[in-house]
């Protein structure tokens, strides 16, 4: 379920692992590289910084606010190219896991988008979000079109 309102976007999926299984693609470069770009550098600890690759073109970077394992994470987030709507640390992404039995339900809310934005996250959001359910649920999301230029 995606809902987008004029200060932010929220993203809710319900993955069937362990908030810890999930936690730990999202703590970590090699876990969030599986799912979220083509590579990742992440210095993870609140002040360290975040630079997600999509495609060698498409070049997001921000820096890491809060984390409290493994119930949530806080980071800044924009794009490197110069000119963009969304500056490097411009916007906020909060994801908050929740256990729910066996299962995680995943809350990624950004905000600080300008509203002529947000659609264009939000399609961002709706292709990466399940590339991670797969992942957490133990199956090969496939390669990423999106880290191939096929966005």
């Amino acid at each position: 379920m995606t809902t987008v309102s004029e200060d932010a976007l929220e993203v809710e999926v319900r993955i069937a692992a362990r908030p810890s299984t999930v936690f730990s693609l999202l703590d970590n470069a090699d876990g969030m590289a599986q799912w979220f770009g083509s590579s990742v550098e992440m210095d993870a600890k609140p002040g360290g910084r975040l630079r997600v690759d999509i495609n060698g073109r498409d070049i997001a970077k921000g820096e890491i606010v809060e984390m409290v394992p493994p119930e949530w994470i806080v980071f800044t987030f924009g794009w490197e190219s110069e000119g963009h709507a969304v500056p490097p640390g411009s916007s906020t992404v909060e994801i908050t896991l929740s256990a729910d039995g066996d299962s995680t339900i995943v809350r990624l809310r950004h905000s600080g988008l300008p509203v002529d934005q947000a659609a264009s996250h939000k399609d961002g959001w709706d292709h990466y979000l399940p590339r991670l359910l797969e992942l957490a649920e133990g199956r090969d999301p496939g390669n990423d079109p999106w880290a191939e230029g096929d966005m």
